[in-house]
């Protein structure tokens, strides 16, 4: 097995098994599924028996990060669920038209066609994980296609309001306004996601170079530039409010009051603070702030591989979607002066 780890060793490996920080997050997912636990304790349920040696497998040989891997079990939940219900308890009892079927189960729940997609690639994942540990002959999901989803432009944010939310804290007042402003900033700055963000080091900032070192997902690295004025925002920051807490040996760049790293979902909690106080309308996001990066980089003629690189994505089809987000803005500026438009 593998042997990944990050600077905060949250996620080192121990021979036999996960670490115990990711064991209690198994936990609790569990805790907030009473589906979950019912499936998984299932005797008669020969799939849940491989779980989490499917789970060792995602967090050691792929590298998958945490939200990933707790998505993939919250996923396998639905499938282990209506396996069940099916009484389809042994793996070579599993056909392609049960793997079929699950597609109809999911839109019957109630869940949207991109949850459903996503389970379903959670469970063709596990069958083909079956297989190469050798409990499954074939991998019987190979032949069935996911249902297919409409693709959503991103919401993207105009000059005004961005320049509102960057400037909505207020350091004279607020004793958290320098470090809420040099998120805010570098969020939009360089593009990177909210976990991403929550990971960086003070050491992963260069000032000198005026660039920044990303660990994204499946721990790739990257190296993305940083505007000056956002660098001298992060600069004042980490001299004049960034105060680490007793024992805190972590390095993170952002830290609370009482000097913790931040997490995930603490930027999600910052972003929306602002967003209320300025009122903008919508469901704005730090990935909002991404997408307006990516956004503004080809409208100012950026080539498509360069802002690839930047964000990150491992298919450039992914970042194809911005220049349908700028085609949608050119129209919309086209329809309204035009004479004719």
């Amino acid at each position: 097995m593998l042997m990944p780890f990050s600077r905060n060793g949250r996620f080192l490996i121990r021979p036999g098994g996960v670490c115990c920080t990711f064991r209690r997050h198994l936990s609790r997912t569990k805790r907030n599924n009473p589906v979950m636990t019912s499936v998984t304790t299932q005797p008669d349920l020969e799939f849940a028996q491989h779980l989490q040696g499917f789970m060792d497998y995602l967090l050691g040989e792929c590298g998958l990060a945490k939200n990933t891997l707790l998505a993939y079990r919250r996923d396998l939940g639905h499938f282990f669920t209506y396996l069940c219900e099916s009484k389809i308890l042994r793996i070579s009892d599993l056909q392609a038209r049960h793997v079929e079927k699950f597609i109809s189960y999911q839109r019957d729940s109630g869940l949207s066609v991109a949850s459903a997609a996503r389970s379903l690639a959670a469970a063709k994942m596990f069958c083909k994980y079956l297989v190469s540990v050798g409990v499954m002959a074939r991998d019987v999901s190979s032949s069935v296609d996911s249902p297919k989803k409409w693709h959503r432009l991103p919401t993207v944010l105009d000059s005004p309001s961005i320049t509102l939310l960057l400037e909505s804290p207020d350091p004279a007042t607020d004793a958290l306004g320098l470090r809420d402003s040099a998120i805010l900033a570098l969020l939009y700055a360089t593009g990177i996601r909210a976990s991403e963000l929550a990971g960086l080091g003070v050491d992963d900032v260069n000032f000198s170079l005026g660039i920044i070192r990303v660990m994204g997902k499946g721990r790739k690295e990257r190296i993305v530039p940083v505007a000056a004025g956002t660098l001298e925002t992060i600069e004042a920051y980490i001299q004049q409010k960034r105060q680490p807490g007793d024992g805190d040996d972590s390095g993170r760049l952002f830290l609370s009051k009482s000097g913790r790293p931040l997490w995930r979902e603490d930027i999600f909690r910052i972003v929306r603070k602002y967003v209320r106080r300025t009122a903008l309308k919508g469901n704005i996001s730090p990935h909002t702030l991404r997408h307006c990066f990516a956004t503004q980089l080809l409208s100012g003629g950026a080539d498509l591989r360069s802002v690839q690189e930047m964000l990150g994505h491992a298919d450039i089809s992914t970042t194809q979607i911005y220049t349908h987000v700028d085609s949608a803005r050119l129209k919309a500026i086209h329809k309204q002066y035009h004479p004719r438009g």
